[in-house]
């Protein structure tokens, strides 16, 4: 009987904590060996944390983290196996995967396909590797992959199967979120498995890391394709499942595929699959683990929970603890506060509210209803006086000149600046408020409302926003977002009687336009074919390209859609370039 019972070690690594890392893959491996597991593996750069970027340019961190390789492998026995993520350096370094078994480095696979694409940039750091990797535990063989290796239908875990006969795949991966991925990413994993006849175990990285979110929902799927096994989305986990390989020789005799593609192998081909034989200890029986397939949440929740974590990894692994949050009544700025009350507690929550010469007796309410509801500290700073003094301050110089967007921006700056001085006295970090449609179009103030230390909604589009919003007071069976913000106009409310459509099309029009231009790439001609008015398809373009030296300024926020704003998207602040310009 060919079983092997694997576990996958989904953890939330710290990138540049090598020593945090390394206790906490202890602590799986100790926790594994309980279970009587026979193969444990780590995500992608599980040691050093993903994605280190430079730090990989500084050769004791490299070091350091090749030391830990070492000292890891005292704590495999004869009865396991380790798959480990890490850098190797052999002339060059390497996206690596480490097999550590009875106290030894037994094996060191190389990552073949190196992304550099989206927020990808692993040629800047790594060389390509160029041999698969199959390790024999006696009749079982198993073939090892890193993340975007199984992304591709041949490559090295092709080679596995066909040229080194593995009945598994297992891959380590630090696969970032964006809404939707998990689907796709199963489906492709499922047509790699059948295609194979092989199962695919994917581990995959849990946590928030600067811009990035990765959410886990490890998973295994057998050699039908069909899921058998998932983990958790966006929480630590250890996925433990015993797997009966017995049907794989069964269907890979059946099927003629197999034998076509061998023959298109040569021999060269066939000497870069390096088998190593690996002795288990099978003395001891093991009773049987029931497999786990943990739900999918629906594609809101989804998005919701990646803000909580991506909010709080980000003040966690940065050694914060509080956030304040200039509160307006508004449905952005309620959002942000439920969030963080979600990511942090309610003790470690500041709400603000600095009531202005247009604020409504509305806002006031709400954004105080809101607190209230949240069970969080708020304060009131009203800013007239100090918007009074700077107009009388400035009065000449500016003499007779119109009112005009300077002195509504002045207003945001001020509330931007208490904000910053509330955080430099008290500790807390500012949690900016704005929102995607807003940071596309310029409809922000630079060192006003955008000044801040983390941007938590900033690749939300305004309309999802209020799906995120309805779903707070779902989730809480209660209104915890007074339903007054759900339908009042959104105002920025800095001149009288002022809403955001003064300036900007509605909102859904917006969003749809904005998801067509700046996350497809889709030219005037194009948006405006699907049904949009020309003159606000080249309006709201020309906002996004003259715009781009504010979102340089923006302050990081997570990735939520599979195109953000940042490393994802990468248009220079000088650019003549102009698509909304007439011809």
């Amino acid at each position: 009987m060919k079983k092997l019972r694997v576990a996958l070690a989904q953890i939330n690594s710290v990138v540049g904590d090598v020593e945090g890392n390394l206790k906490k893959i202890i602590d799986k491996i100790e926790l594994s060996k309980q279970m009587g597991v026979d193969i444990v593996a780590f995500p992608e750069l599980a040691l050093t944390g993903y994605p280190p970027e430079d730090l990989l340019f500084k050769p004791h961190f490299v070091a350091k983290n090749k030391e830990a390789v070492n000292d890891l492998a005292k704590y495999v026995t004869k009865s396991l196996v380790a798959i480990v993520g890490f850098v190797d350096k052999d002339n060059d370094i390497y996206n690596a995967a480490a097999v550590l078994h009875d106290g030894k480095l037994k094996a060191v696979y190389h990552k073949n396909y190196l992304p550099n694409y989206s927020v990808f940039d692993e040629f800047r750091y790594f060389r390509q590797g160029d041999k698969a990797l199959v390790i024999a535990l006696k009749d079982i063989r198993v073939g090892i992959t890193i993340c975007e290796d199984i992304w591709y239908p041949g490559g090295p875990a092709r080679l596995e199967t066909l040229m080194g006969d593995a009945q598994i795949l297992i891959n380590i991966s630090s696969s970032p979120y964006h809404c939707g991925k998990s689907t796709w990413r199963e489906r492709m994993l499922s047509v790699r498995a059948n295609d194979n006849l092989a199962v695919v175990a994917y581990v995959n990285l849990v946590g928030g890391q600067d811009e990035l979110v990765f959410d886990g929902a490890s998973l295994i799927v057998n050699e039908q394709g069909e899921l058998i096994a998932r983990a958790k989305q966006f929480e630590e986990d250890l996925l433990i499942a015993d797997l009966d390989l017995n049907n794989i020789e069964r269907s890979r005799l059946r099927d003629p595929r197999r034998r076509q593609d061998k023959k298109e192998f040569d021999k060269d081909t066939f000497e870069k699959v390096q088998i190593v034989n690996l002795d288990l200890d099978w003395t001891n029986p093991k009773p049987f683990i029931e497999k786990r397939i943990e739900e999918h949440l629906d594609p809101v929740a989804e998005v919701y929970q990646a803000l909580v974590v991506g909010t709080r990894d980000y003040l966690r692994k940065n050694k914060m603890t509080d956030a304040v949050i200039g509160l307006s009544g508004g449905m952005d700025s309620s959002l942000v506060c439920c969030i963080a009350v979600d990511a942090l507690g309610p003790e470690h929550v500041t709400g603000v509210l600095m009531p202005g010469p247009y604020s409504s007796d509305h806002s006031f309410e709400d954004a105080r209803t809101l607190a209230e509801n949240l069970g969080i500290r708020y304060l009131v700073i009203p800013i007239n006086d100090v918007f009074q003094s700077f107009l009388s301050c400035l009065e000449p110089v500016f003499k007779d000149l119109p009112w005009d967007v300077t002195e509504e921006n002045l207003q945001a700056r001020i509330r931007g600046m208490i904000l910053m001085t509330l955080s430099n006295k008290f500790g807390w970090i500012v949690l900016t408020t704005g929102n995607k449609s807003e940071s596309s179009t310029g409809y922000c103030t630079l060192y006003g409302d955008t000044a801040g230390g983390f941007a938590v909604i900033k690749d939300i589009y305004k309309t999802f926003v209020y799906q995120l919003a309805e779903y707070v007071n779902r989730k809480a069976k209660k209104e915890i977002i007074p339903r007054r913000v759900f339908l009042k106009a959104p105002s920025a409310e800095l001149k009288p009687n002022q809403t955001d459509q003064d300036k900007l099309p509605p909102y859904p029009v917006l969003d749809a336009i904005l998801k067509a231009y700046v996350e497809e790439d889709r030219s005037i001609p194009e948006i405006t074919a699907m049904g949009y008015d020309e003159s606000i398809v080249r309006k709201v373009a020309w906002m996004v390209d003259s715009t781009e030296y504010k979102r340089r300024q923006l302050p990081p926020g997570p990735k939520i859609s599979h195109r953000a704003f940042g490393k994802d998207r990468r248009l220079p602040i000088t650019n003549h370039f102009k698509e909304w310009q007439d011809e």
